[in-house]
């Protein structure tokens, strides 16, 4: 590949998706771009996923199977990343599929933009569902994400088959030691989405209308009504990124830094400066001049919105 075009690896884990994961592969192989290579891993699957996938891709070059025992999505990933060769990792879920022209896309603004470390897209549900879920009405630069993460931990990203980073990104996300593969043997992509944010990713939405999301059976998170298990979730994401945060000795007090991070985003939604905005009143010090920081957020934010300003309360004296 040119120096332009980055190589981009597939990473596609498989849990007893025998019925879906070769539809998978296919759109993966199918790719306008071909993508450097294709990385299968079977995570120990009892329904013969790991047969069929030897009998159909064991001898296609571009392919890469391994199949190991079951450990859980984020060891799959961390074996993924471990044989693939690319500088870009798009990551592909065995049950979802993509369009054809879904990595040229990517390949052409990661090409374009070298300082964008991580791209996540919408995504079209099929099967149960049919609807599109998009992060916002139009392609946006994200800038830096670091802080807002780490106070809210506001979700800046798309599940697994939407998602895709440089390598440096992947490396440092994955690397947990074994004992947290337990924790989040589903679920991983969020090690992908908050790890990138705490590293200092710069992110970038881009709607390619070229991800398909199959629902089937429960796997529509949003369609679950589970207080406990809510709880638990928002639990687990704080502990994660925590300890992101302790690896690059990330302490609370740069939420000083707060509106410097908003800076770096060239055009933010109406909803992301109403984020910044209202964390800012939460920094320690003057409230006054918390508040007064908030205005300015918002007061920048304005250019870009559609909608009235939000009312702040009142500083309290």
């Amino acid at each position: 590949m040119s120096a332009s075009v980055p190589a981009i690896s597939v990473v596609i884990p498989c849990y007893n998706y025998r019925e879906y994961v070769c539809e998978a592969i296919d759109s993966a192989l199918a790719q306008t771009l071909q993508p450097c290579d294709v990385i299968v891993v079977d995570d120990g699957s009892t329904d013969g996923s790991d047969a069929v996938l030897r009998e159909r891709y064991q001898d296609d070059p571009h392919v890469t199977l391994i199949c190991k025992s079951n450990g859980g999505q984020l060891s799959a990933f961390k074996a993924g990343l471990a044989a693939c060769r690319g500088s870009i990792l798009a990551f592909l879920d065995a049950d979802d599929r993509w369009k054809p022209d879904y990595l040229e896309q990517l390949a052409a603004l990661y090409g374009k933009r070298r300082d964008i470390d991580f791209v996540f897209s919408d995504l079209a549900l099929f099967g149960d569902d049919q609807r599109l879920i998009r992060y916002a009405d139009r392609e946006t630069d994200l800038g830096y994400t670091a802080i807002m993460t780490l106070h809210t931990q506001f979700w800046y990203g798309a599940p697994t088959s939407a998602l895709s980073m440089r390598r440096t990104v992947a490396e440092f996300c994955l690397d947990m030691p074994t004992t947290m593969d337990p924790q989040w043997r589903i679920c991983a992509d969020n090690c992908l989405v908050f790890g990138a944010s705490l590293w200092g990713a710069r992110k970038y939405y881009l709607p390619t209308g070229a991800v398909e999301y199959r629902i089937h059976g429960n796997n529509g998170w949003w369609a679950k009504k589970d207080p406990a298990g809510d709880y638990l979730t928002w639990m687990r994401n704080i502990q994660l990124t925590r300890y992101y945060a302790e690896r690059l000795h990330m302490r609370d007090t740069c939420i000083e830094l707060l509106k410097h991070e908003y800076m770096t985003k060239p055009e933010p939604t109406w909803e992301e400066t109403v984020r910044y905005a209202k964390l800012s009143m939460f920094r320690k010090g003057s409230r006054l001049k918390n508040y007064n920081r908030a205005l300015s957020i918002l007061g920048r934010g304005r250019k870009h919105r559609d909608r009235s300003p939000v009312e702040l309360p009142p500083p309290s004296p």
